[in-house]
């Protein structure tokens, strides 16, 4: 190493005791947001079916609510873009907190359908916003570091939330829905309270750079290949390993029910465990390592799920493959706030990368569903792992993005 890199040392030591107050706002704000989903979680499919409604009725509560972020998702981006990321995430999460509220007075399955599908539309401003703000808050050199600790206190909410839903199941189906109104509430006080008056999170002044435009970010290969990644991310992670995962376990591994909550936890820990290492390393060595790196061993252990014929080994793929997924995430999410810049806003851009988790979400279920039932459970997790082999295609030929350790600029090498 030169001596140059003196530099790239003294600002990649920098601890997460460096990141701005307001990102630490943010990160409480995301944590109860994320109690309040799991919270809700174990009491969604039961308060749907009490309507006398079947199975598919009740998941397309869970779909209806995906399916409204995804559609909602362009014109988020374009209300942050217009009214700031603060306004727009107070909004969003005031928007959540009233319709998960009003669910838990809903008298008929087409109400709690509405109401729910509603809530997205507020969970889509929600989710842009704050990580336009994550972006803008977060010093470039800490940028890997700020998105590990932002997706660790959501994890940990998502993991914490059902413990406390199971619980409250057992003495009413509407008082999870009535707390998690109550949470959102609070962290959209919250928020509104700690950034009212601050100045790195005030709306960018009419003289400010303009808005990031969607066709400067699709010229550019990092940019594309994000989007690839976080489809695949969002159709393995946030779609068949919530509805495929509880199946497999109990149909092919003939394990008790509780067995898949257990599988889906260890998922969850192998994610929460390598977060913060992921962000650190993606802040020293750079965006692409690690998306590589995550890709690869997220796409594997994916892969392989559907051929373990035991428990224990099931559990280790799992384990595996949520690793693959925490070393995946914060350097996707630090290489599009590079793309965008700490000085631009980015509200069209990053909804699009969201949708593009939203839409996986949406068509992986089904598609592994399908072949589930018509060829096998091994070619489902097969085409599933597969999907991460898209976004590594891409990421192989797309530039690094991060920003030199020594100028501090914003200088993006991504249209190359």
């Amino acid at each position: 190493m030169s001596s140059g890199s003196a530099s790239e040392k003294t600002t990649t030591s920098q601890g997460i005791s460096s990141l701005p107050r307001e990102i630490w706002v943010l990160v409480a704000g995301s944590f109860i947001v994320a109690v309040g989903m799991g919270i809700v979680a174990p009491a969604l499919p039961a308060f749907a079916t009490s309507f006398d409604v079947g199975v598919t009725a009740a998941g397309f509560i869970v779909s209806a609510f995906a399916m409204m972020r995804l559609l909602f998702a362009p014109l988020s981006g374009r209300l942050v873009s217009a009214a700031g990321e603060r306004t727009i995430y107070v909004i969003g999460i005031t928007i959540v907190g009233i319709s998960s509220t009003a669910c838990a007075f809903a008298d008929s399955y087409w109400q709690l359908l509405v109401f729910r599908a509603l809530g997205g539309i507020g969970s889509t401003m929600f989710t842009v916003s704050g990580v336009g703000l994550l972006i803008r808050l977060s010093p470039p050199h800490l940028r890997g570091r700020a998105s590990g600790v932002w997706a660790t206190s959501f994890l940990l909410g998502n993991v914490s939330g059902p413990i406390v839903g199971g619980v409250m199941v057992g003495y009413s189906l509407r008082l999870p829905f009535v707390t998690y109104g109550v949470a959102l509430f609070a962290a959209a006080f919250l928020g509104w309270f700690m950034l009212r008056k601050s100045t790195l999170a005030a709306p960018l002044g009419d003289d400010a750079t303009p808005s990031m435009p969607l066709g400067e970010a699709m010229r550019m290969r990092s940019y594309v290949a994000s989007l690839l990644s976080n489809f695949g991310n969002g159709w393995a992670v946030f779609g068949v390993r919530i509805a495929l995962v509880p199946l497999f376990v109990v149909e092919a591994l003939k394990a008790p029910q509780s067995m898949s909550g257990i599988a889906l936890s260890v998922f969850a820990v192998g994610n929460a465990g390598v977060l913060l290492l992921s962000g650190r390393m993606t802040d020293r060595h750079g965006r692409k390592p690690m998306v590589l790196i995550g890709l690869v061993v997220s796409g594997v252990a994916t892969a392989s799920l559907g051929f373990t014929t035991s428990v224990p080994v099931f559990l280790v793929a799992s384990l595996v493959a949520g690793m693959g997924a925490g070393v995946l995430n914060p350097a996707q999410n630090a290489a599009v706030a590079d793309i965008i810049g700490g000085n631009r806003r980015g509200g069209t851009v990053l909804a699009t990368f969201q949708q593009a988790a939203d839409l996986g979400a949406i068509l992986g279920p089904l598609i592994a569903g399908v072949l589930a039932d018509t060829v096998s459970y091994q070619a489902a997790f097969l085409v599933t792992g597969a999907t991460a082999a898209l976004g590594l295609l891409a990421w192989v030929r797309a530039p690094e993005t991060r920003p030199h350790p020594e100028s501090g600029t914003e200088h993006v090498r991504a249209a190359a």
